[in-house]
């Protein structure tokens, strides 16, 4: 069980000189969900988070701008302590949304992954981007057959609103699990990347379900140290 572990933590991990991935964590792959750079202060050196996930509308809620040079920044900062930074494309056109991709990418290609949306615009710069060597993860995911799309045109994560999803009426829960079903079945390795996550106990069903790989926000993140027997245990160690 133990070289098991520590082949499958090898062999998921980008080939890059220094990693920050415990031997111990296996399959699994926590994000922080903010480009609140506080937040990063607070909770990145607990040392469950592979990585750091932003998108334009969390950079306008920290007061970061969304510009290249500023991501290009953010990204060097995250990457100081975690393994991946993700940060999203933009463009009026596909041509746009790749070369915006290339240089958000630039600064480091294995370990900066390129989000873009579930069209098709998005999907045919997404082809053009992996086909240049970027690493990309498809977003605003709603419907499970979109796990057809993320595996055939080889993003590496694909990531789905389940907390949108359960607010349009959808089962959230359900569809994120019939994705990784998909992906399983295909032998794909595209990752279902959990986002919109509200709580943690939708995460831990996820999880015991077989799920992996989850993007969250703070409060959440905070939520998963929440236990009040653990406190009293640890105060009474403290107190002896």
């Amino acid at each position: 069980p133990v070289t098991i572990v520590i082949l499958s933590c090898i062999l998921l991990q980008p080939t890059f000189s220094e990693s920050f991935c415990p031997l111990n964590r296996g399959a699994s792959r926590l994000f922080l969900d903010t480009a609140d750079t506080k937040c990063w202060d607070e909770l990145l050196p607990l040392g469950i988070f592979h990585g750091v996930t932003t998108n334009p509308t969390l950079l306008d809620r920290s007061g970061e701008k969304c510009t290249v040079e500023n991501l290009n920044r953010l990204s060097g900062k995250a990457l100081e302590i975690v393994d991946e930074f993700m940060c999203q494309a933009w463009g009026s056109s596909v041509r746009e949304i790749y070369d915006c991709g290339v240089l958000l990418s630039n600064p480091d290609r294995k370990r900066i992954v390129i989000k873009v949306p579930v069209t098709k615009s998005g999907v045919e710069a997404a082809s053009m981007l992996i086909r240049d060597g970027c690493r990309v993860c498809l977003t605003a995911c709603y419907n499970h057959k979109q796990a057809l799309i993320a595996a055939n045109v080889g993003a590496e994560y694909l990531a789905p609103y389940l907390g949108r999803m359960d607010d349009s009426g959808k089962d959230g829960k359900a569809e994120c699990l019939k994705m990784q079903e998909i992906v399983t079945a295909l032998e794909s390795g595209t990752r279902i990347l959990v986002a919109s996550i509200r709580n943690a106990q939708t995460m831990i069903d996820l999880a015991a379900g077989g799920m992996e790989t989850f993007t969250f926000a703070p409060e959440v993140a905070r939520e998963l140290f929440v236990e009040p027997l653990t406190s009293e245990a640890a105060a009474v160690f403290e107190d002896s």
